[in-house]
């Protein structure tokens, strides 16, 4: 680790024009380094390959996206999720499986689900039914059901619109094997040429079994004694939230209020497109459900994550703690298909966990990278204090920046912190106090050519939730993406990256005088 104060103007960096370029450098000043580090990458060691992630969950090879079956039991995480073996490109949809103990090291298991007859195994949920309510084990062998999304194929060719229908499957063995429910499909359709991606739960309220699926540009709420017959009870969205795209993948959950005792209902809708930065996003919406109808007098439409690779997310059943953990696919359906790895694809977000907050008298949801994933950090570099003169900055050489995190408290002043490598990538964070807005410009971040939505334009986020007299940062890079905590996930922004070369520097910048405290660089330990 390595911190330079820059005094005086010397030799104009190449950097500097690259900058200017972007119309964020007013001045630069002259970065004296004494000693350089890269990171090696090696092809032929397991999870070496260029951009592969290093702390956040990848498939082994092929093709990922949505996580499906996110599911807590006798100390397990199941995560499942959607899996193509034989390209790196989007295929017939199977279910691939791994699970953890902590949500940060995960072990690859033998793929879950397989097309049949019916056709390909879209998104869905899974849940211990642990009273044996459909009769498909018994109390003391109680079955793993996993609820999910048939598309026909063949009807899709042929033009029908009732390509999906609703799916069942159960495991004996809590999750190693699995057999299709010979009466499927469970919940059948007639009307929606998109109806799919049932999420299933126990409502402890009515004491009976709730599923939320999305169908055309609506939810619809389904209730069961058994997991096998289905009733649908009611609506939402038709003329609520964003309806940009096709609605996918809900989820539908309660929280408490700031730490009280009074609760809220969450329902998250995945949108493509439609989402405030581009492409595909997860908006939420806050209200009030009885078992069968949803209800909200929310009217601004909310976003989990205002960065362009946080999609499809949903949360896990029966966490302990009564915890409710969330995950992602990080990446965008813009340019999913197109990014340049080789023989993998597709990562999760870290797992978050979700809290409901008022702020300025609104309902908030916030979310923070679960309390495992602190032993995998070791602290390079601390400093209680760190003054930024008005037109100056401050420059941090880091050989580990591109696997670590970064905090630290700003006063709620202009800031602009800027990622740099050997190659002159740049990618660019700023916030602007006044108006209120938050910024990320990977335009020239490193490789961005392979699709041009993933490298046209900055990224704007209004942040009025950020009214406070300082920001909390919290910042994690790993090989090829960067997730974004200010003031504890009020707002969060998650966007893939792939640098030429490993970043190794950031530059702190203001138009004002700041002041950083508490300021952190610390490297993630890898998982794999």
């Amino acid at each position: 680790m390595e911190f330079k104060r820059n005094k005086t103007v010397a030799v104009r960096l190449f950097i500097s024009s690259l900058l200017a370029l972007q119309g964020i450098a007013q001045e630069i000043h002259p970065i004296s380094i004494s000693s350089k580090e890269t990171i090696a990458v090696d092809s032929t060691q397991y999870y070496k390959e260029p951009f592969r992630p290093q702390f956040h969950f990848s498939p082994e090879k092929k093709w990922m996206n949505d996580p499906n079956g996110l599911l807590y039991y006798k100390g397990i995480y199941h995560l499942f999720y959607q899996y193509y073996p034989e390209d790196i490109v989007w295929g017939p949809m199977h279910w691939g499986h791994a699970t953890s103990t902590d949500l940060i090291h995960w072990q690859h298991k033998k793929m879950a689900l397989f097309p049949d007859h019916l056709g390909y195994i879209f998104s869905g949920s899974a849940v211990m039914d642990v009273n044996n309510t459909s009769g498909l084990g018994t109390k003391e062998n109680p079955p793993m059901i996993a609820i999910f999304t048939y598309h026909n194929m063949e009807f899709e060719k042929s033009g029908k619109i009732n390509t999906q229908t609703q799916g069942l499957a159960y495991s004996l063995d809590e999750g190693t094997t699995w057999k299709k429910y010979e009466a499927n499909p469970i919940i059948n359709n007639t009307t929606f040429r998109d109806f799919r991606d049932p999420k299933v739960f126990w409502n402890e309220d009515a004491k009976i079994w709730n599923l939320v699926l999305v169908a055309g540009d609506r939810a619809q709420f389904y209730t069961s004694n058994n997991l096998l017959h289905w009733k649908l009870e009611g609506e939402f969205g038709q003329n609520n939230g964003a309806h940009g795209g096709v609605w996918e993948c809900p989820d539908l959950f309660k929280l408490k209020i700031d730490g009280t005792q009074e609760e809220k209902w969450v329902l998250l809708v995945s949108i493509n497109p439609g989402a405030p930065n581009g492409g595909s996003g997860i908006q939420y919406f806050i209200g009030d459900f009885d078992g069968k109808t949803f209800t909200t007098a929310q009217k601004e439409i909310k976003w989990v994550d205002y960065g362009t690779d946080n999609y499809a997310g949903v949360t896990y059943n029966d966490a302990p703690k009564n915890e409710r953990v969330f995950l992602g696919w990080m990446s965008n359906w813009n340019y999913a298909r197109n990014t340049p790895t080789t023989n993998w694809r597709s990562a999760m977000t870290l797992a978050r966990t979700l809290s409901l907050s008022t702020i300025n008298g609104d309902y908030v949801l916030q979310s923070k990278p679960v309390e495992p994933f602190k032993k995998q950090l070791t602290t390079d570099y601390s400093k209680e204090k760190i003054e930024i003169e008005k037109g100056n900055e401050k420059t941090f050489v880091y050989s580990k920046l591109n696997q670590s995190q970064i905090q630290f408290n700003a006063k709620n002043k202009n800031l602009k912190l800027i990622f740099t490598n050997e190659a002159n990538d740049l990618l660019v964070l700023n916030y602007d106090a006044k108006k209120q807005i938050f910024e990320i410009d990977r335009r020239h971040s490193g490789k961005v050519n392979f699709e041009k939505s993933f490298g046209e334009k900055i990224h704007t986020t209004l942040t009025p939730n950020l009214g406070s007299k300082s920001l909390d940062f919290q910042i994690i890079l790993d090989w090829s993406s960067i997730e974004i905590f200010l003031n504890q996930g009020v707002y969060t922004f998650t966007e893939q990256l792939f640098p030429n070369q490993p970043y190794t520097k950031l530059i702190i910048q203001s138009s004002e005088n700041q002041e950083i405290k508490n300021i952190y660089f610390q490297s993630v330990k890898g998982i794999w």
